[in-house]
């Protein structure tokens, strides 16, 4: 296997981690008789955090970028090619849908049991606390730019895998404690892309819609935060 093929593997295997324990925690929190029900909005946040360190310490082998805001970011700044972008955001989204139906077949029978089509849906994709389609664009563009903008002062201009996996967990965490609120901050295309998909082709028991009226909200939010970051970097954040 060629080199971007090795980092197309590492990117759909280290992103599809990330959503099998990302996405699980949010099953252990969400659905009724799980043993995890109702440990709150802090325990998903944290559990996202060791998500990001689990899937950034596999993806060691393309940078562990495992997510297109990232990938995009990257692009901007002259350390990815167009081409290897745009396979590696590929990678990112088959790799979370891969890790969203893990994740189900995990819950299946807590799937099988749960009442509330929402609570199902959460385990999958991102929602917003109030539905305003601008003000949640903005949350998602404020989050993502606060990740990028981070990771690049991190790394100087470097990949995420390079500064090392327990600095991004611990950033993640602070994004969703601080800025998860109102749109259970999404931050990654993929993260929601990919799991929304596998919602709508599961055979899951009174699953109800994808909410596909939302799903654009947490692919352009984060494209747009992440290209800001990258674009506003060189002058707010000089470079050794």
């Amino acid at each position: 296997m060629d080199g971007i093929g090795i980092k197309f593997l590492s990117e759909l295997v280290g992103t599809a981690m990330l959503i099998i324990l990302g996405g699980g925690v949010v099953a252990a929190v969400s659905l009724t008789k799980s043993k995890g029900f109702g440990a709150g909005f802090l325990m998903v946040t944290i559990g996202w955090g060791f998500a990001v360190f689990a899937g950034v310490t596999v993806a060691y082998k393309s940078g562990g970028l495992l997510n297109p805001s990232v990938a995009f970011a990257q692009f901007l700044l002259g350390k990815l090619t167009f081409g290897a972008m745009l396979l590696l955001m590929l990678a990112e989204v088959i790799g979370a849908f891969v890790g969203a139906v893990i994740v189900w077949l995990a819950y299946k029978q807590h799937f099988d049991e749960e009442p509330d089509a929402a609570a199902k849906l959460g385990v999958f994709s991102t929602g917003p606390a109030i539905r305003s389609y601008g003000w949640n664009l903005v949350t998602e563009i404020i989050g993502t730019f606060v990740l990028n903008f981070v990771v690049i002062a991190f790394t100087n201009g470097r990949t995420p895998a390079s500064l090392g996996a327990i600095p991004v967990a611990f950033l993640v965490i602070a994004i969703g404690v601080s800025l998860g609120g109102p749109t259970g901050y999404a931050i990654n295309p993929a993260r929601d892309l990919g799991p929304r998909i596998a919602h709508a082709v599961l055979p899951i028991r009174g699953k109800g819609t994808s909410d596909w009226s939302y799903s654009w909200v947490p692919i352009v939010g984060p494209l747009i935060g992440g290209g800001l970051a990258a674009l506003v970097s060189g002058a707010l954040l000089p470079m050794a």
